[in-house]
């Protein structure tokens, strides 16, 4: 320990992704002197091209949109501090049915021991002390978000490594909220299904039903304050400008999105230091 930093790998799916979920942490640890290391396992190819042209229209070039989106990744860690940036470089798998899913080279065609063994060993290059990825739905049912928790506790398991494991989360309470302030900025919001009914499709595929996220409130371990680092959060959010799917944040203004996302929440599911819960850091009982 003496010999090496504290470190913090947040293991995500595409770009954009590291600055809604977790961006409030890598900001918030990086200014402590923590060293953060960002993995990011897919090139995004499957998001918006210029204009706003979608997978599949007329003019999409998923080379380009995922040249685009590495320049606004890069942005994005450099707002928020990141000590380190890795890619897996996998080819983004779109959403859940899309073609994308089975394309060679895909992420969620990958096999899970071959992409484990790669995290593995940048596992084992930066001896993290905390690692976060998604839960096994990969939050909302995304191929790429739930590859991504496969491949994250499979290289754990490989490894031995990290002495806390988080997966993020949304308090439902929050996600109440948010759909409030969704529809008062005119954007379409559906409930979350009820706890246990899964079967919704993902946004964005056409499906009207929206799976069953985030967990009760008393369900989230892990509770970090993170309003200082709202701004730069709101700012690593608008490196990723060209996906249409973070506009709607931006329209919110700084104030409003930290009021809304200056708390970001975790569930534990592992700790060897013995730390109580629930907790407000991350770090707690290895410092």
């Amino acid at each position: 320990m003496a010999d090496r930093p504290l470190t913090l790998m947040a293991v995500h799916a595409h770009p954009d992704d590291e600055a809604t979920g977790t961006g409030g942490v890598l900001g918030r640890y990086a200014a402590e002197g923590i060293r953060t290391v960002l993995v990011t396992c897919t090139d995004g190819g499957c998001g918006d091209g210029p204009g706003g042209i979608k997978p599949g229209d007329p003019g999409h070039d998923a080379a380009a949109v995922a040249a685009m989106r590495r320049s606004e990744l890069e942005a994005s860690c450099e707002v928020l501090g990141v000590s380190h940036l890795e890619l897996l470089g996998y080819a983004d798998s779109g959403m859940m049915g899309w073609p994308a899913n089975d394309a060679p080279g895909s992420f969620w065609s990958t096999p899970v021991d071959e992409a484990a063994a790669r995290l593995a060993e940048l596992m084992l290059r930066y001896q993290p002390d905390v690692v976060v990825t998604y839960d096994e739905n990969g939050f909302y049912g995304h191929p790429d978000h739930i590859q991504a928790n496969r491949i994250t506790m499979a290289a754990l398991a490989l490894t031995g490594l990290a002495q806390k494991v988080y997966w993020t989360t949304a308090p439902r309470s929050m996600m109440q909220k948010f759909g409030e302030i969704m529809r008062e900025f005119g954007a379409d919001w559906e409930e979350p299904a009820p706890s246990g009914d899964s079967s919704g499709g993902s946004e964005g595929s056409g499906d009207s039903a929206v799976p069953d996220i985030g967990l009760p409130d008393e369900e989230i371990t892990t509770w970090v304050d993170t309003t200082e680092f709202g701004g730069h959060k709101f700012d690593a959010l608008a490196a990723h400008a060209s996906q249409s799917e973070n506009i709607f944040f931006l329209r919110m203004g700084k104030e409003r999105f930290t009021e809304l996302m200056g708390v970001e929440t975790f569930v534990r599911v592992h700790d060897s230091t013995g730390a109580a819960l629930p907790e407000d850091d991350l770090f707690a009982g290895l410092r």
